[in-house]
């Protein structure tokens, strides 16, 4: 079976529920606050959960922090290919999340952007496996860098998925178009498919297939976009036609990690043989139960995915 391999940067997350942002240079008192191992372990943890076949290949440090994303990487038997890095600790990001549910983050940089062409090779990729990126891995020339002398060289049937992310679409226009000529499937929120439209002087469609449609011949060849609407589910475009997938709207508990959640799960089906608009429906109530609970380790199973559906 097709294995899921991560690029991107496993941080730890450090939560804090608080009921609104302070004023600037003021302060706000937190009701709860919570660690968990985030970023890339988020997806992975999801497709592992679907019964994926799993490797981090990115950076992950020598400390507590990186201790925290190997012990959760190890409880879903993920793999992490690369060593530790000697004498640096993961970084962590702090996300402060308000009663709406809603997110605000601050990230700091560590062991996790130390990524070379080496260490990403010891993830080993074949014919068949999808290859994830995330456009945060763009946005400095440390990490950015190794990936786009590594993607180049991979077997042309290996997978590259990007999900762009909000850094995407400022990115230099050259880095962009890099980027875009090695990938495969797209997957992102409808902010980033219009951001990157309007990077690329293009119009950008009111809705979420035109959207996706729009999207799809910047990409290699015959390629997939999947553009995410949060509660309203996704659009998909896949062998020349784009499909509206129906989302399950839940009241929302904690979004942190919806769209991550999202990508695991779609990736894990694909994986596994199922066609790209049935994985996007289980991807669409993967996240719908994601959103109902706190933090971003908690991804469904697929045999929860399997009852939320039969109850829907």
């Amino acid at each position: 079976m097709s294995r899921v391999i991560h690029t991107g940067q496993a941080l730890v997350d450090v939560v804090v529920e608080v009921p609104g942002l302070p004023p600037r240079g003021q302060n706000v008192m937190a009701s709860s606050a919570t660690d968990y191992a985030g970023g890339a372990v988020t997806v992975l943890v999801a497709a592992a959960r679907f019964g994926a076949d799993c490797v981090h290949a990115g950076a992950h440090g020598t400390g507590p922090h990186g201790d925290m994303v190997r012990e959760a990487l190890d409880r879903d038997r993920i793999a992490a290919s690369a060593p530790p890095v000697p004498d640096l600790d993961t970084g962590i990001c702090v996300v402060m999340v308000e009663p709406s549910a809603e997110r605000t983050f601050v990230t700091t940089l560590g062991a996790e952007r130390e990524i070379s062409v080496q260490s990403l090779a010891t993830s080993a990729p074949r014919a068949g496996d999808l290859v994830c990126v995330t456009g945060f891995s763009l946005a400095l020339d440390r990490t950015r860098d190794p990936l786009l002398a590594w993607l180049p060289t991979l077997d042309p049937d290996v997978v590259v998925v990007l999900d762009p992310g909000a850094a995407f679409a400022d990115l230099p226009t050259e880095v962009r178009e890099a980027m875009l000529g090695v990938t495969d499937v797209w997957s992102s929120n409808a902010e980033e498919a219009e951001g990157l439209l309007r990077a690329a002087d293009l119009p950008v469609p009111d809705d979420l297939a035109g959207l996706t449609t729009a999207v799809a011949p910047l990409l290699r060849g015959d390629a997939v976009a999947i553009v995410r609407d949060g509660p309203g589910g996704c659009a998909v475009h896949v062998g020349g036609e784009t499909t509206d997938v129906p989302g399950f709207p839940q009241k929302p508990l904690d979004t942190n990690g919806a769209g991550d959640t999202h990508t695991g799960a779609l990736l894990a089906e694909v994986a596994a043989g199922t066609p790209w608009v049935e994985g996007c429906r289980r991807a669409n109530a993967a996240a719908a139960i994601k959103v109902t609970r706190r933090g971003p380790e908690s991804a469904p199973t697929a045999a929860e995915v399997d009852e939320f559906l039969a109850r829907a």
